[in-house]
């Protein structure tokens, strides 16, 4: 198993069985104990998602830091579903997504929706549209991973992402960004 879906797997068996955030294992690859990045971490059930919660700037002091809180989060704190019961513990699978810092969307010829997630947001309040992260407010937004199941073009990703967001593409002005990832599944 890839020692990052395992450090998912364990973060969310140790917290759900016992209350406790595990602690760092010392066997991750140097890589993950250095570098920073947001992360996502995805929780499957008999192949339906069953919960996803993420980062997509880093939060944390390293990657491993990012994916316990995540894996955590997701487990617990995914307003879609209920928290993760310990009974379902066997029957979960998970993937870990390494995000790479988003850039502007300049033209949407520039996205592919297999291959790079979009983050849409509207106009924050400020007088440039340059710069979204820069701690101005922004009352809506939304992401979208790369490679998901049924989102074919970017219309349909883009579409998705305002629904998501509850963004009305018509009467608001959006700023889209664009992320690539490493993908790790079991």
């Amino acid at each position: 198993m890839n020692p990052l879906i395992y450090l998912a797997k364990q973060a969310v068996e140790t917290f759900i069985g016992k209350g406790k955030i595990i602690p760092l294992p010392a066997h991750l690859p140097k890589e993950f104990l250095e570098r920073r990045a947001g992360t996502f971490v995805t929780i499957e059930k008999n192949n339906d998602l069953r919960s996803c919660i993420g980062t997509y700037l880093p939060t944390k002091e390293n990657i491993a830091q990012e994916i316990i809180s995540n894996a955590i989060a997701a487990a617990t704190e995914d307003y879609r579903f209920g928290p993760i019961q310990k009974e379902e513990l066997p029957e979960l699978s998970y993937t870990v997504y390494i995000l790479n810092e988003p850039e502007l969307v300049k033209d949407i010829k520039e996205l592919d929706p297999k291959k790079i997630g979009i983050i849409i947001r509207t106009v924050p309040i400020s007088s440039t549209t340059d710069v979204v992260f820069n701690g101005h407010f922004v009352p809506k937004s939304a992401l979208l991973l790369p490679d998901l199941e049924g989102i074919d073009t970017v219309e349909n990703q883009i579409s998705i992402a305002c629904q998501k967001g509850g963004i009305d593409p018509m009467r608001e002005k959006t700023i889209i960004y664009k992320f690539t990832v490493e993908k790790y599944d079991e």
